[in-house]
């Protein structure tokens, strides 16, 4: 990749990355504001949306996702947001929306199951889980590898550097937080960067909805295909009993014999 003279000023703010983020601050100033009507209210929903592991084992399966918009702190879901921001609008600009909310929901939910896996391993170790860290590491570790090279400037760092630096830091500091009282916290950012990883490694290059989508209509295509061959077989055979012939081509197609046969235009 060329290298970049940074980024100064803010991305654009669409596609699949505005909605996400509207979409937390919705639920963060919702959330807000209940909680001054009603805390009661607000801790309930917030047990039921917040990934509890012990819950989860027990068929709260929703919370693998909902977590990821339950925000604790107006500056801690500013730094989020930010970067959502930041490394979504260019993970998007140059790999598409549905890719972006692929990798980003993968690395919420591998975040969500490694929290899982260490309080299984360790239930003292393990707690619950708010915000969408996770999702941030797994774009943060796709635009590490993909674009390992590129130099930018990424608020609030005042300097350049290439983005697998950055990426090394933040894993850093992530694995040092391991062996401090917010390992469960740690080891579920670490959970996303590694579903993101793996998510890029094995993805198509336009996701896996698109591949699927390529997929279903290939398989609708190939069926109106043999409708349509076996079709023109059967009007074959009724032609031939009135003593007349018919052509069709291999899909299908009818060949008017008054027709060019090396113009294919007529077939289309």
């Amino acid at each position: 990749m060329p290298r970049s003279s940074g980024i100064l000023a803010f991305p654009d703010f669409r596609g699949f990355t505005r909605k996400l983020i509207l979409w937390n601050l919705g639920a963060y100033f919702a959330l807000l504001l209940l909680g001054v009507a009603s805390k009661a209210t607000a801790s309930t929903i917030v047990f039921w949306t917040a990934l509890v592991p012990p819950a989860v084992l027990h068929g709260a399966i929703w919370q693998l996702v909902t977590y990821s918009f339950v925000h604790d702190g107006i500056l801690n879901t500013a730094f989020e947001l930010l970067s959502l921001w930041f490394l979504g609008s260019f993970l998007e600009s140059n790999h598409g929306s549905r890719w972006l909310a692929e990798i980003y929901f993968v690395a919420v939910i591998g975040a969500g199951l490694a929290a899982i896996a260490l309080y299984a391993a360790m239930p003292a170790a393990g707690g619950g889980l708010t915000g969408c860290y996770g999702g941030i590491f797994g774009l943060l570790i796709a635009f590490g590898v993909l674009y390992a090279d590129l130099e930018f400037m990424m608020f609030p760092l005042p300097f350049m550097i290439k983005a697998k630096y950055l990426v090394a830091v933040y894993l850093l500091i992530s694995l040092a937080m391991l062996f401090s009282a917010q390992r469960a916290f740690a080891f579920a950012q670490l959970g996303g960067a590694l579903f993101g990883y793996i998510y890029i490694k094995m993805a198509p290059r336009r996701g896996f909805a698109f591949a699927g989508s390529e997929t279903f209509f290939g398989l609708r295509n190939n069926y109106y295909r043999w409708k349509r061959r076996r079709a023109a077989r059967k009007f074959q055979v009724y032609m031939r009993k009135q003593n007349k012939d018919v052509h069709f081509d291999k899909d299908g197609r009818y060949i008017d014999p008054d027709k060019n046969p090396n113009d294919r235009r007529w077939m289309n």
